[in-house]
């Protein structure tokens, strides 16, 4: 088995989502996971990275997160985890919860849905995306504020674990299409969509933001959801703004809400306006997901 280990190291607690947000822009590609706890009620946060790669990479993502908050270099090191399945241990720790009209469930645990809402089989994976996130949550809480009728042709990019393509084949019993930067995810997502029995009406291809031929062959679309980061979302808003039609609409997650003032800028510049927002809470920090409609 691969080894795992661990850099660890304290920030404010006025810091601690920015730390987040700009080590996970710089190392979630390759492959390391970003994660916080509070260290005491109303006291400093502790940031931990887990992964298998290069520490040289570690090193250089925390200098530079050092040096765009004006802060001092933390006091981090590696740590070796013990050897064991970390992606079971995370499996085994992960509990249905209900959200919007789904309910979102492991493998091994289904039982006790409450009535009327629709089922979502997602298993804590190498691809991101089960639903407890609050950038999550909000897409899967959005989607039901949203019309049927005006939902034809969606497409989920930077689609993870699928969740959210599954989750409008499920609510709304059509065709959804999903892309992902990386071949892993996809693979991830198809085998989810068959765990939910859409498998004929997901399909996920690998695809750079909307670039893919696939999902260029399928615009324009009523419906682009993306639940990534907010760096990402701002460089993409010029390709989603050729990718929907007029009177269409993106569904945006993964942002800070000190963060949607940018955002809101750079999707007006391309002709889309606001129509509504959610805000939800996860580890301290409180996170918005938007959606606009193109003129």
């Amino acid at each position: 088995m691969s080894i795992v280990r661990k850099a660890g190291f304290v920030v404010p607690a006025g810091q601690r989502a920015q730390w987040e947000t700009l080590l996970e822009e710089r190392l979630s590609e390759d492959g390391f996971i970003v994660a916080s706890c509070e260290v005491s009620r109303d006291g400093p946060w502790r940031i931990e990275i887990f992964g298998e790669g290069d520490a040289a990479a570690v090193e250089a993502a925390i200098l530079a997160g050092a040096e765009a908050l004006g802060a001092g270099r933390p006091d981090w090191r590696w740590e070796e985890l013990p050897d064991i399945d970390w992606v079971a241990e995370n499996q085994r720790s992960f509990r249905p919860f209900a959200v919007g009209p789904f309910w979102v469930h492991p493998s091994h645990d289904g039982a006790g849905r409450p009535a009327g809402l629709v089922p979502l089989r997602i298993d804590a994976g190498l691809a991101f995306g089960t639903g407890t996130h609050a950038t999550t949550r909000g897409c899967l809480e959005m989607l039901a504020t949203l019309d049927r009728r005006e939902t034809a042709n969606a497409v989920d990019v930077g689609c993870g674990s699928g969740i959210l393509a599954i989750a409008m084949a499920k609510l709304w019993q059509r065709p959804v299409l999903g892309g992902d930067n990386d071949p892993e995810a996809v693979t991830v997502a198809c085998e989810n969509a068959g765990l939910n029995d859409v498998a004929d009406l997901c399909r996920f291809v690998v695809s750079d933001g909307v670039a893919g031929r696939e999902l260029q062959a399928a615009a324009p679309y009523d419906l682009v959801v993306a639940n990534i980061l907010a760096g990402p979302l701002v460089e993409l808003a010029p390709s989603f703004a050729a990718s929907v039609k007029p009177g269409g609409r993106v569904l945006l997650s993964g942002l800070l809400v000190e963060q949607a003032a940018q955002i809101l800028a750079a999707y007006g510049r391309c002709g889309f306006a606001f129509e509504r927002r959610i805000d939800l809470e996860t580890g301290g920090a409180w996170w918005r997901t938007l959606v606009l409609r193109r003129s």
